[in-house]
C-alpha cells in the first residue's frame, strides 16, 4: 500500500521494539494505523507518541531521597 509502512519499518525508524510499536498501535496513540489482518499499515508520516507521565496501576511515583 502506497503511502504505509510496516511495524518493522516503524520499530527500526524510532528506534524501540516490533512489538513496542505493536502495543501502541493496539491502543490507539499512533494516528491512523490500520490492521489488514495480522499486519498493522502505519502512515508514512506517523510521528512517535510521546510519554503522557502517567503509571501503570499499582505503580508508586518515585520520591527523592532526602524525604
Amino acid at each position: 500500500m502506497i503511502g504505509y509502512i510496516k511495524v518493522d519499518e516503524v520499530a527500526e525508524k524510532w528506534n524501540v521494539s516490533s512489538r513496542h510499536v505493536q502495543r501502541l498501535c493496539i491502543e490507539g496513540f499512533i494516528k491512523g494505523a490500520v490492521k489488514f489482518g495480522n499486519t498493522w499499515a502505519i502512515p508514512v508520516d506517523a510521528e512517535k507518541p510521546t510519554r503522557t507521565g502517567k503509571l501503570k496501576p499499582g505503580r508508586k511515583p518515585k520520591t527523592s531521597e532526602g524525604e
